[in-house]
This record gives C-alpha cells, sequence and structure tokens, in this order.
C-alpha cells in the first residue's frame, strides 16, 4: 500500500523494496524497464529514476548502462593476502573469469611509477591493460607496469596467460608476491565508466600494488580500477 504523506519517488521505491525483499524479483533478475514501470506507477521517468537511484544507494539494485537494471548480487569478495591470486579467489566464488586486453605496450616510466618500482624515469616498462569481467559482465580495469629489462618478450607472453602470475611463474620463474596494497575511493573516470558500463559519477574502489618476486625485487606497479558496486576488497594476514 502506498503512504501518500511520503514523496512518490520514496513510494515507489518503498514498493519495489518489497517486491526485491519478498523475492518477486531475485539476485541477479533484470527489472523491468523504465518505460514499463513509469507506465506502471503512472509518473514520469524523471521521477523513476529517483526512486531507482534510491535502491542503487542502498544497494539493492544495479544499473548496467545498455543493458538495464538488475537486483545486485551479493558482492564478490577478493582477499588482498601475500600471494596474488586473483582468477583462485573468483573461480572458488563459482565465477568465471574472462578478459579482454586493452594495451600492452612498451612506454618510459614517469616518475611516479619509476618511483613505484625503484627505477630510475624514463627507463623502458611494459604496460599491459585489460578489462576483468565475472560470469561475462565487467568488473575491474588494470594497468600493470613491469620493468622491461626483467621480463624479456613479455609484450608478446601476455596475451598467452589469463592470470599474470602463471605468466610470471612458468615463462620466468619469478614468483609474484604482494607487497603492498593502497586502497581508495575514487569517482569512476569517463573512459573507465565506459568499459565498467557504470553511470557517469559512480563509485569505484581503486587500488595501488606494488608487488615483488621472491628475492623482494620489485616486478610489478598495478593500478586497478573495480567496480565499486560489484567488489568487496577483503585484507587478509597470511604466511603462505
Amino acid at each position: 500500500m502506498m503512504d501518500d504523506a511520503l514523496p512518490l519517488y520514496i513510494q515507489i521505491a518503498d514498493k519495489l523494496r518489497g517486491e526485491i525483499n519478498s523475492s518477486v524479483y531475485q539476485k541477479g533478475d533484470q527489472l523491468p524497464t523504465e518505460a514499463e514501470l513509469s507506465v506502471r506507477f503512472g509518473v514520469n521517468r524523471h521521477t523513476l529514476r529517483r526512486s531507482i537511484e534510491v535502491l542503487r544507494t542502498e544497494g539493492l539494485v544495479r544499473v548496467d548502462r545498455g543493458r538495464g537494471m538488475f537486483v545486485a548480487s551479493t558482492p564478490i569478495t577478493y582477499a588482498l593476502g601475500k600471494r596474488v591470486r586473483y582468477n583462485d579467489a573468483l573461480k572458488a566464488q563459482g565465477l568465471q573469469t574472462s578478459y579482454q586486453t586493452l594495451a600492452i605496450t612498451t612506454i618510459p616510466a614517469d616518475a611516479k611509477v619509476a618511483k613505484r618500482l625503484a627505477l630510475a624515469i624514463n627507463t623502458p616498462v611494459v604496460l599491459f591493460e585489460r578489462l576483468s569481467l565475472a560470469d561475462g559482465q565487467p568488473i575491474s580495469v588494470s594497468s600493470s607496469y613491469f620493468p622491461s629489462i626483467l621480463f624479456p618478450n613479455l609484450s608478446e607472453r601476455c596475451q598467452q596467460y589469463h592470470s599474470i602470475s602463471k605468466l610470471l611463474q612458468q615463462e620466468y620463474g619469478c614468483d609474484h608476491i604482494r607487497h603492498s596494497t593502497r586502497i581508495s575511493a575514487r569517482i569512476v573516470q569517463p573512459k573507465d565508466a565506459r568499459l565498467l558500463e557504470l553511470p557517469a559519477n559512480a563509485p569505484i574502489l581503486l587500488t595501488e600494488s606494488i608487488n615483488v618476486d621472491q628475492t623482494g625485487r620489485r616486478i610489478e606497479y598495478g593500478v586497478t580500477r573495480f567496480r565499486g558496486d560489484r567488489m568487496e576488497l577483503v585484507i587478509e594476514n597470511d604466511s603462505a
């Protein structure tokens, strides 16, 4: 029942929230279109969008640009432990991982990258950028920088592996150990918004990681932008 004392968009949000909580719409289900919901509730799209924004802010609904509105699923958990094991973490949750390569190129290290990798400015580094998907849906965009001198022919070998850890181990005999990770919340940049199918001004989780090999040598500086509505990052203390 609608409460006439409340603004109309709040009433609509309450109605849809009740239907989600009572499993009329279940996790992962696609909601009716804006046009269909506008007709159902007898409101214009502006009012309907305010209702959806309430539910999106609460984490009940996600909006995938070009695909529609969906009941939000349980967040994907990625544990940040000593070992870098991204694929294993997602597969353990029953998710199918896949990737789209965005760029593989050799560039001179700028001041920031050089500092993170303990290199001189302008030292050649391989930049490997890719879009990560879980069950076909985009969840992160990553930019990884590797010292070229340590990894000859890395550009040619990147495409042969889904796992960077396996690539480094099998091709270069190099372990992949997390040295440090900085996590921050940001507003998505336009290019990443398109790749991640996010609306403008959506929040993301940004991580900046420095990874080392078994000798403690810095081998990778990575910057990853995760969808804030799909991912949950957990800090783990481990000795493995």
